[in-house]
């Protein structure tokens, strides 16, 4: 695989906005939560890890999305309140 298709850390963590002193750490953390694995290391005792961007961008894609509740997934809607200081109003 070459470089022109890996991003490093780095490029991963800019890709998906994080900014600062734990910016690789961030991504880091969110590939490991996507399941995305490193395809290989740059050489040194610095060196980053390279990811495939195809793959990265693909479970970018794949996540949920702003203000989606996957905890609500398969439940039943709530039911009505009942007006209790008003007994003759019923909910159908």
């Amino acid at each position: 695989m070459s470089h022109d298709e890996t991003w490093t850390l780095s490029e991963v963590a800019a890709f998906l906005g994080y900014r600062g002193d734990k910016a690789t750490g961030s991504a880091r953390r969110q590939l490991s939560r996507w399941g995305v694995k490193a395809r290989g290391r740059a050489a040194g005792r610095g060196g980053e890890s390279y990811f495939d961007i195809a793959e990265v961008k693909a479970a970018y894609a794949a996540r949920p999305g702003r203000g989606r509740r996957t905890d609500l997934k398969d439940q039943a809607p709530a039911k009505a309140a009942i007006d209790t200081n008003n007994p003759k109003e019923t909910t159908s």
